[in-house]
């Protein structure tokens, strides 16, 4: 089984704006808080990855001194561009994990609601390269549904225990559990 196709989701942002109901969604919201609540610190430079519309991004900006959101739909890129115009130091780029990667180093890296959209072999093949691009203590802050869809290729629980195994190199320092979904907050030791 391959990861979900680019044209999967460039197909649903061309057909909705928003999709998951991201701007208006209870789910999404408590989400959003506990995400942020769960930074302990500002950031140097902050990496999100699947950054969809931007709803996030622009909620994450005051984090970081400088924000790279990368999202692989085209559509979905231009609106959190739009959305976030007022926000210099963020950035957005296109692309493909874990075909395409930012060559920057960060201290905070997000990957939420994306990694099972992955298939296994991606999935391993993306966390590499986050703990490579994460500087040491920097923190991976990962945030999945513990539900499943159709679309899916691995488990919220599967996402995360892929990152907590012991050879990563990462500790958790935030564990939470919510009915419908798992956050997790990694650093990389050092």
């Amino acid at each position: 089984m391959q990861s979900v196709s680019p044209v999967y989701f460039e197909s649903l942002y061309q057909q909705q704006s928003d999709p998951w109901n991201y701007e208006t969604s209870p789910y999404e919201q408590q989400k959003y808080a506990e995400t942020l609540a769960a930074l302990p610190r500002r950031y140097q430079s902050g990496l999100e990855i699947g950054g969809s519309i931007g709803v996030l991004t622009e909620q994450l900006a005051p984090y970081c001194q400088f924000l790279l959101s990368i999202d692989l739909s085209p559509t979905a890129q231009a609106r959190a561009k739009q959305r976030c115009q007022h926000l210099p130091h963020v950035q957005f780029q296109t692309m493909q994990i874990p075909q395409q990667f930012p060559a920057q180093k960060f201290d905070l890296i997000v990957l939420s609601e994306v990694g099972y959209y992955l298939c296994q072999p991606d999935l391993l093949k993306a966390q590499q390269l986050m703990i490579k691009a994460l500087l040491p203590g920097g923190h991976l802050l990962l945030l999945h549904w513990l539900e499943q869809a159709s679309d899916f290729r691995l488990s919220g629980e599967q996402v995360h225990d892929c990152f907590l195994a012991a050879e990563t190199g990462l500790t958790a320092l935030v564990s939470l559990r919510r009915p419908q979904y798992r956050l997790d907050l990694l650093t990389l030791d050092v």
